[in-house]
């Protein structure tokens, strides 16, 4: 069982990243990335990452699983997949993407894993990589919740997202315009973040609120509390490194994207920490990604 992200960690799963591809520089891969880097993706949209990057990204992987072991926590992992099959389906036809971040598409609640529809094509099938881990999980007793699946039409992403600058992106976020619409329900795991018996998510560019509603109506019942949060963030995705609730009242809050709610916390006597700068540089390769992930943090203890 798990209903918080700061209690003393027994068992992780930790990702893999071998066999990872780029993928493709479709409308829904040009909302989560920087103009910068959209040349990189039209041009290694499919294929794999580039291998002087992919052998330190394993290597950083596996220290972190020795890391962890020899902190006494169980590591267990994904089973390798071949990510460049290209895959098809009445809607859409794609090739995989990874297995890397497990955080992104399986959140435990409780007893329950809870098994995340996600919100790119290339991530449709990510769950196969973990599902011998979860039958096994389930055979010792957890509940297993497999969300509805989205057809991922074209119908589920705005075609004509007018997205040309970090400006457009402030001020599309500004009016809650993202490239995911409310077609069908998707949501990442990493969008809600939990401290047992309340779950705070956020809109974003692939958790809609369709996607928040499901979860909602599916974890009050058992007396969970579902809130829905947002910030001054010109590109939603993933709430962990914007606000990381790293203890019972005590977050971190990532100041250069304020929390509109947090006002809130305050009322409720919540210690609000803010982070100091990253001080990666600003040539490193952050693809799909922001210097923020300093913020993405995993406690131990």
């Amino acid at each position: 069982c798990s209903y918080n992200e700061w209690d003393p960690l027994e068992e992780v799963i930790v990702g893999r990243v071998e066999g990872a591809c780029v993928p493709p520089f479709t409308v829904e891969v040009k909302a989560n990335t920087y103009e910068k880097n959209w040349p990189f993706f039209a041009q290694y949209g499919g294929k794999p990452f580039p291998m002087d990057h992919m052998k330190k990204a394993v290597q950083e992987v596996e220290e972190f699983c020795n890391i962890l072991k020899h902190e006494g926590v169980v590591v267990r992992r994904p089973e390798p997949v071949n990510w460049s099959e290209v895959y098809k389906t009445p809607w859409f036809e794609s090739p995989g993407l990874y297995a890397s971040m497990p955080r992104d598409i399986l959140l435990v609640v409780g007893d329950e894993i809870i098994e995340c529809p996600m919100a790119w094509r290339t991530r449709f099938f990510e769950y196969r990589a973990y599902r011998s881990l979860i039958k096994e999980y389930f055979q010792e007793g957890a509940n297993w919740t497999t969300a509805p699946k989205p057809t991922m039409a074209d119908e589920l992403y705005d075609q004509e997202y007018p997205m040309r600058s970090v400006e457009d992106r402030h001020k599309l976020a500004a009016e809650g315009k993202f490239v995911t619409t409310e077609f069908e329900p998707c949501f990442d795991a990493a969008d809600f973040m939990r401290a047992g018996r309340d779950i705070f998510a956020q809109r974003s560019q692939v958790t809609n609120f369709m996607g928040i509603e499901w979860m909602r109506r599916h974890l009050e019942p058992k007396g969970y509390n579902v809130h829905t949060i947002s910030f001054k963030d010109p590109n939603p995705m993933h709430i962990d490194a914007t606000f990381n609730i790293i203890g019972p009242g005590l977050v971190l809050s990532n100041p250069d994207r304020p929390c509109h709610q947090i006002d809130m916390f305050k009322k409720a006597g919540w210690t609000i920490v803010h982070p100091p700068m990253p001080e990666m540089p600003d040539g490193h390769p952050l693809w799909m990604s922001s210097k923020w992930l300093s913020m993405n943090v995993l406690l131990l203890d």
